[in-house]
């Protein structure tokens, strides 16, 4: 099993035991925070598992169907990954506002203070899994699903924090007010990955200072005369590079 699929399984297998972690907690302790986490976390879930089913798809040989393979499947997950990112960060800032106007009182800190302090620590070690295995196979896929978990990471602190100051403070306006800036963080965040995604999907050309390289390639190349046409796009993990070249 390749490296990539095996990222998407335990990334899967953490975000499950997250949602029910934060969601039980969230529920009992009435915070728009631990909620917002819990619901950010199902997301997780549901996402991982749609990228498994992309690196899966994607990595299939070329066949009548599909002349060219189905390579682009991973921007297409990673756009997919970026508006649901985008979707619940809505979410999060409708609850939130809700609550300002409607204040609810919190209850089960104790709890609530424990379960993001596991949290916290577990989503770190799976961040840090992620980015090695991101670095190691420069998969798009995984990249994103890192950022992902990264930003489940700040607002994990986040929330921690503010549960913190309100046990001392008692001042419950903290909560929703932190979840106004993880679901402005979280769209933030999201733009890049659908970005580059959407640039994917429209075969845009590599950037310039990669496509020197390239041209400094041909030019090393003692048989090759001159060249034109030189064209370029990338695929998921893929690179594709289509030039017409000129031999002695």
């Amino acid at each position: 099993m390749r490296l990539e699929k095996k990222a998407t399984i335990v990334s899967t297998s953490v975000a499950g035991v997250l949602v029910l972690m934060k969601m039980t907690v969230g529920i009992l302790s009435g915070s728009i925070a631990v909620l917002a986490s819990a619901i950010d976390s199902f997301l997780d879930l549901t996402v991982s598992l749609f990228n498994y089913f992309a690196l899966h798809n994607a990595e299939k040989d070329p066949d009548d169907q599909f002349h060219y393979g189905r390579s682009k499947i991973e921007p297409l997950a990673a756009v997919i990954e970026g508006v649901v990112v985008s979707l619940s960060a809505l979410f999060i800032l409708y609850e939130a506002l809700i609550k300002i106007a409607h204040p609810r009182e919190m209850g089960h800190m104790a709890e609530s203070i424990w379960v993001m302090i596991a949290s916290f620590i577990i989503t770190a070690f799976l961040v840090t899994f992620l980015n090695y295995v991101a670095k190691k196979t420069k998969n798009m896929v995984i990249r994103a699903d890192a950022l992902h978990y990264k930003t489940d990471l700040f607002s994990n602190g986040a929330v921690l924090m503010a549960l913190v100051l309100i046990s001392y403070t008692a001042e419950e306006l903290i909560d929703p007010i932190l979840g106004i800036g993880i679901a402005i963080y979280m769209i933030y965040s999201a733009i890049p990955i659908i970005k580059e995604g959407v640039l994917m999907l429209l075969d845009a050309a590599l950037e310039p200072e990669d496509v020197d390289k390239i041209i400094d390639v041909i030019k090393s190349e003692e048989l090759i005369t001159d060249y034109h046409f030189l064209q370029t796009r990338e695929a998921g993990s893929n690179i594709f590079i289509s030039v017409h070249a000129v031999l002695m």
